[in-house]
């Protein structure tokens, strides 16, 4: 199918990334979601799979050709949540080792919590546990269907892949910087603290949003990332807890961190490994082609 598209990769990804943030923002600042009995900022995951879904019609892209394929839907989850739930176990040791070093004994709790900034948590009940999975549910399939999906479908069009994913790693991390924004403007946090707060978020997010790409690009769809992503928004960080003494989740981002820097070097290898492999094979298939186009000139020139 002919492609229907007027206006360049790096223009089109730009344009749909400011849509999506305009409504990020208003809907952080003004309708403020989070703070009903929704409990989630979920409207503009919601708007931005229905401007995903109407981009990808106006340039005659299906879900399926930016990564959304049904065969390995399955496979591709579970082995996005072992890769997460893998990576995450070791984290959530170290954290426990460190508070142990401390003199301050913690152990895990199950519980629904919203996150901030600023530390503080409130355990929002257990009935609202569905909601939670449905809520992260649409929020990484935005996510994942936007940045890693259609921005490095397009983007590859023009350039190499791991160009590509390091653009929309960036924009994923500018996309988390609201948060930091809204505390500084709420008298949450000082200047100082946000503008640290933000690079830290663009660092973080670009992290594992380039670990997704790769994992998209390893698997040649979206699911494992997906996956992976699932069980961070959704256990990792509002389910599963560690509490001590001191309170709950002191040292979550240290948690969270490691786990990403896990993964993010198990999917350098196998994305690396897996090139070299391809490399090896086409030039070993070039000099195959070579050898025999070499024997054939020597049997022709012997006739």
């Amino acid at each position: 199918m002919e492609r229907n598209i007027k206006c360049k990769p790096n223009n089109l990804c730009m344009i749909i990334f400011m849509l999506c943030l305009s409504v990020r923002f208003v809907e952080y600042f003004l309708i403020e979601t989070d703070k009903t009995a929704i409990g989630e900022n979920v409207l503009h995951k919601v708007a931005g799979i229905i401007l995903l879904a109407l981009v990808l019609k106006k340039i005659n892209l299906t879900w399926r050709d930016i990564g959304f394929q049904r065969d390995g839907f399955v496979s591709g989850i579970l082995k996005g949540l072992l890769l997460g739930s893998v990576c995450f176990a070791v984290s959530f040791g170290l954290e426990l080792g460190i508070l142990a070093l401390q003199g301050n004994p913690a152990h895990l709790e199950i519980y629904i919590s919203s996150f901030s900034l600023t530390g503080s948590q409130m355990k929002i009940q257990t009935s609202f546990f569905l909601l939670c999975v449905l809520f992260n549910i649409v929020n990484v399939w935005m996510e994942e269907g936007v940045f890693r999906g259609l921005f490095i479908k397009t983007l590859s069009e023009t350039k190499p892949f791991m160009q590509a994913n390091f653009i929309a790693a960036f924009l994923f991390g500018i996309w988390h910087i609201v948060m930091p924004i809204r505390s500084y403007v709420n008298g949450e946090m000082s200047f100082a603290a946000m503008i640290l707060m933000g690079i830290g978020y663009i660092v973080l997010a670009g992290i594992m949003g380039i670990k997704w790409g790769l994992l998209y690009r390893i698997t040649g769809g979206i699911w494992v990332g997906l996956g992976d992503h699932l069980f961070n928004n959704t256990v990792a960080t509002n389910m599963l807890h560690v509490v001590s003494l001191k309170g709950a989740d002191e040292l979550q981002i240290v948690r969270i961190m490691a786990a990403q820097i896990i993964s993010f070097a198990f999917a350098m290898v196998v994305y690396y490994y897996m090139e070299n492999m391809t490399h090896g094979l086409l030039r070993s298939d070039s000099e195959g082609f070579s050898e025999m186009t070499h024997q054939i000139a020597e049997i022709e020139r012997e006739r």
